[in-house]
C-alpha cells in the first residue's frame, strides 16, 4: 500500500476532525489474503495505533476484481462493531495512485481498524504438542471460548430473511471464492495426494449435504464466520476476536468447526492421529459447548462445514510445510465426516486412515 504521508494525515484529520501527527506508517506483514500496516499517531496528545488492512489480487479466493476486494472490506467495516469482543472498525477507504480517494475513483481499498493486543491461539496449539494433558490455563481458555460462542449463537435471526440468509450461508460455504470451491481452486496443478476429480467428488458430497440441511433454517443465528486460531487473541485474562467474515448470520456449526478443526489438524501434524492434549481439548470443547447451548443437533449438521475447513488446512498455500501424507489424512478426514450421518469424536482416527 503506497500512500504519501501527507495524504494519510489529511485523511485522518477528516476522520478525527482535528490536527493529527503521524509518527509511524509501516508494514506489519502479509498473509495469504492480504497485508497489514501499522499507523501510529498523536491524537488529543495521546499516542494511538490503528491497523490498515488490504487484500491481495492474483491469488484467487474470489478477490480477482477490485470490486471483490471492495465488497469484503465494506462488509467488514459495516459488521465488525456489531459482534462482542471484536476489534473495532474505524473506516474503509479507497486508494488511487499514492493518495486516498472516493470509492468510485479507487482501484484498491483498505480497512482501518483497531490494533489487536496479545498472542493468538496458535501459540496454545503449538504448546499442546508437548503436553500429555491440558493444564488449568488451557481448560479455562476453552471454557471462555465456548461460553463466548454460546452467547453469540444464542442471538437467533428472527427476521423474515432467516431462511434466505441460512440458504446463502450453506451456498457460500460451498461456492464462495473464500470457501470450499474457491480454496480447492487454489491447489497447485502438480499436487500429488489428490486430483481435480477427487475435489469434484468432495464438492458433490457437499451439495448433497446442503440439500439435507436446507430445512434447518431454524438454526440461523449470529456467527463470527471465521473463528479460527489466528483470529483469537488472548491478553491477560481476556481475548479479542478479529476478521469476522462472510455474513452476520448462519449456522453455529460454522464457528464450532472452524475452531475445532485446529485440534484435529495439530494432532495429525504432531502425533499422526488424534491423541493426547489435542484429543482432550476437542472433547472438552464439545462438552462445554453442549452444556452451555444444549445444541446436540450440531453434531448432525457439521459435516459440510468440517469439509470446508478440512480443505483449508490441507491446502499448500495456507500450510506449505506439512507432508503429502498429512494432507492425505486430512482429505480422508473430510471424506469420513461427509460419509457419516453425524460427527463423532470417537471415529476421527478411523476417518483419517
Amino acid at each position: 500500500m503506497k500512500i504519501k504521508k501527507k495524504y494519510l494525515v489529511d485523511y485522518l484529520e477528516k476522520i478525527y476532525n482535528e490536527k493529527i501527527n503521524v509518527l509511524k506508517f509501516e508494514p506489519l506483514g502479509s498473509g495469504c489474503h492480504g497485508s497489514g500496516f501499522l499507523i501510529e499517531f498523536l491524537h488529543n496528545s495521546k499516542k494511538e495505533r490503528l491497523v490498515a488492512k488490504t487484500l491481495k489480487s492474483g491469488i484467487g479466493l474470489g478477490h480477482d476484481h477490485f470490486s471483490d476486494r471492495c465488497q469484503v472490506l465494506m462488509w467488514a467495516n459495516d459488521t465488525f462493531n456489531n459482534l462482542p469482543k471484536h476489534v473495532k472498525a474505524v473506516d474503509v477507504a479507497g486508494i488511487s495512485g499514492d493518495g486516498i480517494t472516493s470509492i468510485g475513483k479507487a482501484r484498491e481499498f483498505f480497512l482501518l481498524m483497531e490494533e489487536a493486543k496479545g498472542v493468538d491461539y496458535s501459540y496454545d496449539l503449538r504448546e499442546m504438542k508437548n503436553k500429555s494433558s491440558l493444564d488449568s490455563e488451557d481448560i479455562e481458555k476453552i471454557k471462555k471460548l465456548t461460553k463466548y460462542l454460546a452467547g453469540i449463537h444464542s442471538v437467533k435471526c428472527t427476521s423474515e430473511d432467516a431462511k434466505i440468509l441460512y440458504f446463502r450461508k450453506l451456498r457460500d460455504t460451498i461456492g464462495h471464492g473464500e470457501c470450499l470451491m474457491g480454496v480447492l481452486d487454489t491447489y497447485p496443478d502438480d499436487i500429488k495426494f489428490t486430483d481435480y476429480f477427487e475435489m469434484a467428488e468432495i464438492e458433490k458430497k457437499c451439495c448433497d449435504w446442503m440439500a439435507k440441511l436446507k430445512h434447518k433454517y431454524h438454526r440461523c443465528c449470529q456467527i463470527h464466520g471465521d473463528f479460527h486460531r489466528g483470529n483469537i487473541w488472548f491478553s491477560d485474562d481476556d481475548f479479542t476476536v478479529l476478521d469476522r467474515s462472510r455474513g452476520e448470520y448462519g449456522d453455529a456449526a460454522d464457528d464450532v468447526t472452524a475452531f475445532t478443526i485446529n485440534y484435529i489438524f495439530s494432532s495429525i501434524i504432531h502425533h499422526g492421529k488424534l491423541k493426547g492434549a489435542y484429543e482432550e481439548a476437542l472433547r472438552l470443547f464439545y462438552e462445554y459447548y453442549l452444556k452451555f447451548t444444549g445444541d446436540y443437533e450440531i453434531m448432525s449438521v457439521s459435516a459440510l462445514f468440517y469439509a470446508f475447513r478440512g480443505v483449508v488446512v490441507a491446502n499448500p498455500m495456507f500450510y506449505p510445510d506439512i507432508t503429502e501424507k498429512q494432507r492425505r489424512m486430512l482429505f480422508n478426514l473430510v471424506h469420513g465426516i461427509l460419509d457419516a450421518d453425524e460427527f463423532k469424536i470417537d471415529e476421527v482416527n478411523d476417518y483419517v486412515k
